[in-house]
Formats: structure tokens, C-alpha cells, sequence
């Protein structure tokens, strides 16, 4: 059977480079772990600087988000996310990620299901983001940087 064939695997952070988060910033980085394909999701770090915003953006599916370092919040909630909260989001849920100034970068890993949508300030979708968009991101990366890039939908 097919779920036999499947081993339990390590990636190391050292192996996998940080990518810079366009069009969106080029301030802001991602290290992509795992793009599923089958099940929609992402697993991956963000670092972004301990000042700015992005765009407000709408879940399809459920986001973990584990806060390594730094601190953030949403726009609209009134809780602020510090070294070690973990943050669950619904999904169909709407937010607005704003970084809470400090000494350090923000560093978190995400868990996303589905999509991310990011919107303008009139709620017009105007990108989409899920694991298709982060493996062409980093595989054009790879290639750009002359980097050999990684299977991520496989996770060995």
C-alpha cells in the first residue's frame, strides 16, 4: 500500500533558503518546509522586520501560527502574538497582520490550509496565495540563485 511506502523525514532549517516574500516585500522572507498538493496545505517559516504591515488577507482553510520571535497582531483583534503563543485561525476568517515594534525580526511557523486571499482596501481579491504559488516562488528562486531546488510536495 502506498501509506507503507511513506517514511518519516527531516528537513533541517539550514537546507531550505529564506525567499524573499514577492511581489508583496522584498523585506519580507519565507522558508517553505512542505507544499502539499493533495491536502492544499503549506508548511513554513516567515520572517518579516519588526515594523510594517501586510495586506489584509482571508483564509480558506485553518492557519496555525506558532510565533518563534518577535511580536504581531491583527488589526482587528486587540491580543498581541509574542515568542511562543500560538495563534489558530479559522477558516473563513479575515486579518489584517501587523508587526508590534521591537528589537528583533518576526519569525513564525505557519501551518495554512487553502488559500491565503489578499485583498485591497476595497475587499477585491487581487492575489492568491497557496502551496502551487509558494513552489513556483521558490522553485524560480532555486533557479535564480542557482540552487538545486527540493521536492517540498514530498517531504523526504
Amino acid at each position: 500500500m502506498l501509506f507503507e511506502q511513506i517514511e518519516t523525514a527531516c528537513i533541517n532549517d539550514d537546507e531550505i533558503p529564506w525567499v524573499p516574500f514577492t511581489p508583496y516585500s522584498e523585506k519580507v522572507f519565507v522558508k517553505y518546509f512542505k507544499l502539499d498538493p493533495v491536502r492544499g496545505e503549506t508548511i513554513a517559516l516567515l520572517r518579516a522586520p519588526a515594523a510594517g504591515q501586510m495586506p489584509v488577507h482571508h483564509h480558506t482553510g485553518t492557519v496555525i501560527v506558532y510565533t518563534v520571535q518577535g511580536q504581531w497582531k491583527y488589526l482587528e483583534h486587540g491580543w498581541v502574538a509574542r515568542k511562543g503563543s500560538v495563534v489558530y485561525e479559522v477558516a473563513g476568517s479575515t486579518h489584517t497582520p501587523q508587526a508590534i515594534p521591537g528589537d528583533e525580526d518576526i519569525v513564525t511557523l505557519n501551518i495554512i490550509q487553502g488559500e491565503l486571499l489578499f485583498m485591497n482596501e476595497a475587499r477585491q481579491v487581487i492575489a492568491i496565495e497557496n502551496w502551487r504559488s509558494g513552489w513556483e516562488r521558490y522553485a524560480a528562486y532555486c533557479k535564480a540563485n542557482g540552487l538545486e531546488p527540493r521536492d517540498l510536495t514530498a517531504f523526504a
